[in-house]
């Protein structure tokens, strides 16, 4: 009975591990208000270290029959397909803007954190766990030898003024922003309403972006 007790237990260590490496991640991510917080990366490692356990030990008594042959590594390659739905959960397309993918790959890494632990493989998972919080610590910190451009969707409202469009054109060429696409709606209040997708340099603060328009009185609001 101890023997069986003591086993029991083990998985259950297996579990508790693979929520702690799941919650440091979602931890991380919470942090920075991102769609997937502590409580679905948790699950998610909680979850994928269930499977694996029940993959590698739950048909241990149908092995031991005669003319059984199974192969129980199917139930784990599941969840690697199966994390997929959840993951494109968590990604929005909102015009040519997207967001959420780098949420949704960590939902994908965390279970595979959680296999690997529930395959007790401990050294493995926590170490995928300190490399993923490492990269994501890391990559989000400005680092002058890895400075790379960046995209942003910006709306600007104007007054009914002919050189609107001319006027966001050369403030942007000014400041090395380049337009990748732009849309112009009239509103039914006689507004224009100006939608543009740029690209950003990668040294340049958005926040000084109010900057190139408050000495144009034609503007009305500028959301990004």
């Amino acid at each position: 009975m101890s023997v069986i007790l003591s086993s029991q237990l083990e998985l259950l260590v297996r579990l508790i591990v693979a929520g702690i490496c799941g919650s440091l991640i979602g931890y991380e991510r919470k942090n920075r208000l991102k769609e997937a917080g502590i409580r679905t990366h948790m699950i998610v490692a909680l979850g994928s270290a269930l499977v694996m356990i029940v993959s590698k030990y739950g048909f241990a008594d149908v092995l031991l029959l005669h003319n059984y042959i199974l192969d129980p590594s199917r139930v784990a390659a599941q969840i690697v397909s199966g994390i997929g739905f959840l993951g494109a959960g968590i990604i929005f397309v909102r015009k040519q803007a997207i967001s959420g993918l780098t949420t949704a790959a960590g939902i994908w890494a965390t279970a595979g954190i959680g296999m690997a632990i529930g395959a007790k493989l401990y050294f493995m998972g926590i170490s995928a766990t300190v490399l993923i919080l490492l990269v994501q610590i890391i990559m989000h910190k400005n680092l002058g030898w890895l400075s790379v451009p960046y995209s942003e969707q910006i709306n600007i409202e104007f007054s009914e003024n002919a050189d609107a469009i001319s006027f966001v054109q050369k403030r942007f060429a000014d400041n090395n922003i380049k337009i990748i696409n732009i849309k112009v709606e009239r509103t039914n209040k006689g507004f224009l309403d100006v939608e543009l997708y740029v690209k950003m340099p990668a040294d340049y603060d958005i926040s000084h972006l109010m900057d190139l328009f408050k000495d144009n009185p034609h503007v009305r609001s500028v959301e990004y």
